[in-house]
């Protein structure tokens, strides 16, 4: 069947494919415009342009602190010398969730990565099309020869050499007093010590859509602001787009990663009765506790200027997403006292200080409801307990959905603007009229017009210890 552009519709002028025609009536002039979208994570992006002819991917260096798990390498040692060791390896996969994948790579990743830690990882799907679930992204120390069984079915895997660090990020005290670079008097080839730096990178991808309409479908429409209108309508639903693909990849992004109760990945969770597992206040608390050691920052950067150049500081505070569905379980929650955790914004928020879309605080967050939060819906094998006896829990297609809390510290994540000119570039909007210039031999008569949006869009991760998040079910 040929696309068909928008027209004016039947020859009566009752109708049109944009919708009943008011030309009839007696109506008021001006539209009610839906509010726009709200902006929630695009205003936490620090933006870094890519300048022309330099290719779609920009590259960072991230230079790890010494005393740090992470700074893993064979140029350093430890307290006993020159030792290395070959079973101490440390693999990082690149998602939790790889969907739409062939049995055989699905069937390889599953394999390697339980070898390291049985049951992290899950297949699930039907003929060619096959998902991966795996409960957490770093898996423990491990041989070598493990380790490159899982890089080698996942590419975007990170590989470590988990020996060659004086004692990381240790707190123990036995271990660091074993580990201290202490020297003899003749002082010895001993307590080297070795840097890591990790390659970032984020890369561009063009996204856009366009829509065609007739002459008489502006000629003869009750809406003499039509052409705003939709103009309007295609920058706002471009927007929504570049919001949700943003969204995806911060929770694909999350270096901490938690589930409430018993759950240890997504297909556990459950609103079962007596089997519940719903976030609460201390899982909230030991969230905090996580990223206090992540070092995850207290105050958060907001750009809250129109052209993006003006930025205000949320100070003492992490602020937590969440979708509207959360509220219930958020105003109902209990501290280990059993009061009421969760205070409402208009108890302690002066004028001016509060955040977009924030409704309170519970324990040591600030938390904003995301009308358009995205969530998984229950599915068999990938998300969600079966529902057998539901204690008043969402559910899709009998199985539990699962719905994050996410907390976003600042500057973990940057955005890849393109540039041209000087000026950062968002949105490029084409408008070609009905008339002489769009004569062709598709449209002889001229009679049709486009209008198209285009634009680029990049993320690129910087610090994922600081991008965390719970996944709960939520009440009804």
């Amino acid at each position: 069947m040929a696309d068909t552009p928008r027209i004016y519709g039947t020859d009566d002028g009752s109708t049109s494919s944009v919708g009943t025609q008011f030309n009839t009536h007696l109506y008021l002039k001006k539209a009610l415009y839906d509010l726009q979208k709200e902006k929630y994570f695009s205003q936490l992006a620090d933006t870094v342009g890519m300048p022309k002819n330099m290719g779609k991917t920009i590259k960072r260096y991230l230079y790890l602190p010494l005393l740090d798990d992470a700074n893993v390498n064979d140029q350093g040692i430890d307290a006993a010398g020159a030792v290395i060791d070959s079973a101490k390896f440390t693999v990082t996969l690149s998602k939790l969730v790889s969907s739409h994948v062939a049995e055989t790579t699905a069937n390889a990743l599953t394999a390697a990565v339980n070898a390291v830690e049985p049951g992290v990882a899950t297949k699930t799907g039907e003929e060619t099309s096959w998902t991966v679930t795996c409960s957490k992204l770093k898996l423990v120390p491990t041989t070598e020869a493990k380790a490159a069984a899982v890089a080698a079915a996942d590419a975007n895997a990170s590989v470590l050499q988990g020996s060659g660090n004086l004692y990381g990020s240790s707190k123990d005290i036995g271990t660091i007093q074993g580990k201290l670079p202490a020297l003899s008097e003749t002082g010895g080839r001993v307590n080297r010590v070795g840097f890591t730096r990790v390659d970032l990178e984020g890369s561009l991808e063009k996204f856009g859509f366009f829509e065609e309409y007739t002459q008489e479908s502006m000629d003869f429409d009750s809406d003499a602001q039509l052409e705003m209108h939709i103009n309007r309508e295609m920058l706002f639903g471009a927007h929504e787009m570049n919001e949700d693909a943003l969204q995806i990849d911060l929770l694909e992004a999350a270096g901490v990663v938690r589930f409430p109760g018993a759950a240890t990945d997504l297909t556990e969770l459950s609103g079962e009765t007596d089997e519940v597992t719903e976030v609460s206040y201390g899982a909230l608390a030991r969230l905090d506790i996580d990223l206090t050691n992540n070092r995850c920052p207290k105050h958060t950067k907001i750009i809250s200027g129109s052209r993006m150049v003006d930025t205000k500081v949320i100070p003492a505070a992490r602020i937590m997403y969440m979708g509207s569905e959360m509220q219930p379980t958020i105003q109902k929650m209990k501290d280990y006292h059993e009061n009421p955790a969760f205070i409402p914004l208009a108890h302690y928020a002066a004028a001016g200080s509060e955040i977009n879309g924030e409704i309170g605080t519970v324990g040591a967050f600030r938390v904003v409801i995301v009308p358009e939060m995205l969530h998984h819906d229950g599915k068999s094998g990938v998300v969600g307990a079966a529902v057998t006896s539901n204690a008043g829990y969402r559910e899709t297609g009998g199985f539990y959905d699962a719905f994050p809390m996410m907390v976003i510290g600042s500057e973990s994540f940057t955005t890849v603007g393109f540039q041209s000119s000087g000026k950062m570039v968002k949105f490029k909007i084409y408008h070609k009229k009905p008339g002489e210039g769009m004569v062709s031999t598709h449209d002889p008569y001229g009679e049709t017009g486009l209008m198209s949006i285009k634009w680029y869009y990049g993320f690129m991760p910087l610090r994922t210890e600081r991008v965390a998040v719970i996944w709960t079910v939520a009440q009804l």
